[in-house]
């Protein structure tokens, strides 16, 4: 989904930040930037969770980080389009932690759903509506 992100934030002049524990390839564009931390567990999460606030839209199939983030008050999307809400956090994080109980017992609980063409549809429906949102509060 990063493509369509910076896409999308190229159209609404928005600044993107990556984050992560080795250097990737980013867009050599003056409203992308790139942000490498140490290589220690969590620290990616760590960063982002620490500057995230109400202005900020956060993208992240992780849930423990997108519960950090909401409660920091920022957007939250899953790439398949999901948005992370105060409401929906808490009953998502249980059911994540669960099914790493479970897993941890052996059991075998399959993994997510391949990506769809109507999850990017989703996604960047989500992304639109949040880029909005916030354009409007601002």
């Amino acid at each position: 989904m990063k493509a369509e992100v910076y896409r999308v934030a190229e159209r609404h002049a928005l600044r993107v930040i990556v984050v992560s524990n080795s250097p990737i390839a980013v867009p050599r564009e003056p409203t992308i930037e790139r942000v490498v931390v140490s290589g220690d567990m969590d620290a990616a999460d760590d960063w982002i969770a620490e500057r995230a606030g109400g202005n900020d839209i956060v993208i992240t199939a992780d849930v423990p980080l997108a519960a950090r983030c909401v409660k920091a008050g920022a957007t939250v999307i899953a790439p398949n389009g999901k948005p992370f809400t105060e409401s929906s956090i808490g009953m998502t994080l249980a059911t994540r932690n669960l099914m790493d109980s479970l897993r941890s017992a052996g059991e075998i609980t399959g993994g997510p759903k391949p990506f769809s063409p109507r999850d990017r549809s989703a996604f960047l429906s989500a992304l639109d509506k949040a880029i909005n949102r916030i354009k409007r509060a601002r």
